[in-house]
Protein backbone atom coordinates (compact mmCIF):
# COMPACT_ATOMS: atom_id res chain seq x y z
CA UNK A 1 0.00 0.00 0.00
CA UNK A 2 1.31 3.47 -0.86
CA UNK A 3 1.83 5.77 1.78
CA UNK A 4 -0.72 8.66 1.67
CA UNK A 5 1.47 11.19 3.59
CA UNK A 6 4.25 13.68 1.51
CA UNK A 7 4.87 15.34 4.84
CA UNK A 8 6.39 14.53 8.50
CA UNK A 9 7.40 15.14 11.90
CA UNK A 10 9.10 13.27 14.81
CA UNK A 11 8.13 12.56 18.08
CA UNK A 12 11.02 12.34 20.46
CA UNK A 13 10.03 10.49 23.22
CA UNK A 14 6.06 8.70 23.48
CA UNK A 15 5.21 11.34 26.78
CA UNK A 16 6.09 14.53 24.40
CA UNK A 17 2.80 16.79 23.35
CA UNK A 18 4.80 18.13 20.15
CA UNK A 19 6.69 16.71 17.48
CA UNK A 20 9.40 18.66 14.90
CA UNK A 21 8.82 19.48 11.69
CA UNK A 22 11.20 17.57 9.62
CA UNK A 23 10.75 19.96 6.51
CA UNK A 24 8.47 22.97 5.48
CA UNK A 25 4.92 21.67 6.30
CA UNK A 26 1.57 23.07 4.03
CA UNK A 27 -1.77 22.72 5.58
CA UNK A 28 -3.09 18.96 5.30
CA UNK A 29 -2.36 15.63 6.89
CA UNK A 30 1.38 14.87 8.45
CA UNK A 31 2.59 11.78 9.67
CA UNK A 32 4.10 11.26 12.88
CA UNK A 33 7.26 8.99 13.17
CA UNK A 34 9.05 8.12 16.39
CA UNK A 35 6.26 6.31 18.30
CA UNK A 36 3.87 8.54 18.46
CA UNK A 37 0.98 8.23 20.33
CA UNK A 38 -1.27 9.60 17.45
CA UNK A 39 0.06 8.43 13.86
CA UNK A 40 -0.87 11.74 12.01
CA UNK A 41 -1.78 15.46 12.47
CA UNK A 42 -3.62 17.39 10.67
CA UNK A 43 -2.46 21.21 10.02
CA UNK A 44 -3.80 24.05 8.93
CA UNK A 45 -1.44 26.67 8.18
CA UNK A 46 2.18 25.89 7.12
CA UNK A 47 4.98 25.09 9.72
CA UNK A 48 8.64 25.81 9.14
CA UNK A 49 10.90 23.04 8.78
CA UNK A 50 12.70 22.58 12.51
CA UNK A 51 9.54 23.94 14.46
CA UNK A 52 7.03 22.43 16.33
CA UNK A 53 3.62 21.29 16.25
CA UNK A 54 1.03 20.12 19.10
CA UNK A 55 0.60 16.62 18.70
CA UNK A 56 -2.55 16.48 20.77
CA UNK A 57 -4.69 19.58 22.29
CA UNK A 58 -2.54 21.49 25.29
CA UNK A 59 -4.13 23.48 27.63
CA UNK A 60 -3.50 26.97 28.64
CA UNK A 61 -0.98 26.60 31.53
CA UNK A 62 0.15 23.29 30.51
CA UNK A 63 3.58 22.13 30.30
CA UNK A 64 4.66 21.87 26.57
CA UNK A 65 6.61 18.38 26.52
CA UNK A 66 9.81 18.04 24.45
CA UNK A 67 13.04 15.12 24.96
CA UNK A 68 10.24 13.60 27.86
CA UNK A 69 10.48 17.04 30.06
CA UNK A 70 8.77 19.96 29.99
CA UNK A 71 9.89 22.46 27.69
CA UNK A 72 7.83 25.86 28.27
CA UNK A 73 4.20 26.60 29.28
CA UNK A 74 1.32 27.25 26.92
CA UNK A 75 0.05 30.78 27.24
CA UNK A 76 -3.07 29.91 25.71
CA UNK A 77 -5.12 26.37 24.40
CA UNK A 78 -2.85 25.12 21.45
CA UNK A 79 -4.74 23.14 18.97
CA UNK A 80 -3.30 19.52 17.82
CA UNK A 81 -1.32 20.10 14.46
CA UNK A 82 -0.66 24.18 15.53
CA UNK A 83 2.56 25.16 15.11
CA UNK A 84 4.23 25.96 18.84
CA UNK A 85 6.26 28.73 19.25
CA UNK A 86 6.84 32.38 20.91
CA UNK A 87 3.43 33.18 19.87
CA UNK A 88 1.72 30.38 21.92
CA UNK A 89 3.99 29.42 24.90
CA UNK A 90 6.89 31.07 27.04
CA UNK A 91 9.66 29.49 29.35
CA UNK A 92 8.90 28.24 32.53
CA UNK A 93 12.01 30.28 33.99
CA UNK A 94 12.25 33.52 32.08
CA UNK A 95 9.12 35.43 32.52
CA UNK A 96 10.35 37.83 29.47
CA UNK A 97 10.10 34.87 26.85
CA UNK A 98 6.54 35.53 26.07
CA UNK A 99 7.39 39.45 25.19
CA UNK A 100 9.61 38.45 22.25
CA UNK A 101 8.86 38.49 18.35
CA UNK A 102 7.72 34.70 16.96
CA UNK A 103 9.65 35.51 13.35
CA UNK A 104 12.63 37.03 14.66
CA UNK A 105 12.92 36.41 18.34
CA UNK A 106 13.75 40.21 19.38
CA UNK A 107 12.54 41.29 22.02
CA UNK A 108 9.24 43.62 21.72
CA UNK A 109 9.22 45.68 25.42
CA UNK A 110 12.08 47.17 24.58
CA UNK A 111 12.67 50.57 21.95
CA UNK A 112 16.19 50.86 20.81
CA UNK A 113 16.71 54.98 19.59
Amino acid sequence: MADRFHQTCFQIEAADNVCTALSDLEPGWVKVTGGPAYPAIAIAAPIKNGHKLANRPIGAGEAIIKYGIAIGEATRLIGAGEWVHLHNCRSRYDARSSTLDPETGAPTDTRYK
